[in-house]
């Protein structure tokens, strides 16, 4: 199972339980309405309750000639507030969002947002770029302009690199390509290959060297001819390629479609035709 398999799968868990878990919290339901068992009499009777009074006590006519008139408190005269503490139900649709149903949804919308996020940028990695860039089909341009660049005048060739494909572009001609392992398998058009910038052993860029025409990594030694077949060093293959195509003379490099291929048994070109680069750095 690959790594981009195994992210793919933990994608599609993490999607999963965040389904499970909107569906638990949208599903709980609201306990029994103990309104619901009472007599109606009973709940309007409790919403109409007021402040009650209580009724004077009736003066015989003996304490009215007795009593002296005094502005006296309400106690005194015979009235007794009574404080009734009146407690009302409201409808769920008078009381709005319950603290209880806040939290729900406020944690399963920090849950959703965690999992699209971590699910975007999953995919925002690993997916190739499809409107542009490496892992998009790159138009290098037309390919005269590609054959003027690359071969020059002394006979030696000069690979054009491409930073937006990350690719050399390199030449082959149809006898070399005929006796190669790249012969049917869309790695050449127009009499041109592009070669992955990687090394193949740790990954290190892989500069041209002009003197040897070829290929050569700084990181650890290893060396390719200029149409990417290994030569020497620890690498374990040839040099990475992606599938190529004209479209109306124009090169066009697929940088979503990387080919390996595997040390060949007879080279398509001689290697080195001069001085070794890092030979030389290593001499200075």
């Amino acid at each position: 199972m690959t790594a981009t398999q195994i992210v793919l799968v933990a994608i599609i868990a993490v999607a999963v339980l965040a389904a499970l878990a909107a569906f638990s919290i949208a599903s709980r339901k609201p306990g029994p309405d103990w309104r619901a068992g009472m007599d109606v009499r009973a709940l309007r009777e409790d919403r109409s309750r007021v402040l009650v009074a209580a009724t004077p006590a009736p003066v015989t006519a003996e304490e009215e000639e007795t009593q002296v008139t005094v502005e006296a408190p309400v106690e005194s005269a015979g009235v007794r507030p009574v404080e009734v503490v009146k407690i009302e139900e409201v409808s769920a649709d008078e009381a709005g969002v319950t603290r209880r149903q806040f939290f729900n949804r406020a944690t399963l919308a920090l849950f959703g947002t965690f999992s699209i996020a971590m699910g975007g940028s999953m995919l925002a990695f690993m997916w190739p770029n499809l409107k542009g860039g490496f892992g998009s089909d790159i138009d290098a341009g037309p390919i005269d302009e590609i054959r003027t660049q690359v071969f020059q005048a002394d006979g030696s060739i000069t690979p054009l690199f491409r930073p937006d494909a990350r690719a050399y572009i390199v030449p082959i001609t149809d006898e070399e390509l005929a006796g190669s392992q790249f012969v049917d398998k869309s790695l050449a058009a127009g009499g041109f290959m592009a070669l992955f910038q990687r090394c193949v052993h740790l990954g290190c860029r892989v500069p041209w060297c002009n003197t040897s025409q070829g290929f050569e990594c700084p990181c650890h030694g290893s060396k390719y001819n200029y149409t990417g077949e290994y030569e020497a060093g620890p690498a374990p293959r040839n040099l990475d390629r992606f599938v190529v195509e004209l479209q109306d003379d124009r090169f066009i490099i697929k940088t979503g479609q990387i080919i390996e291929s595997p040390r060949a048994p007879e080279k398509s070109v001689s290697y080195p035709q001069g001085p070794s680069c890092i030979a030389i750095e290593s001499a200075g």
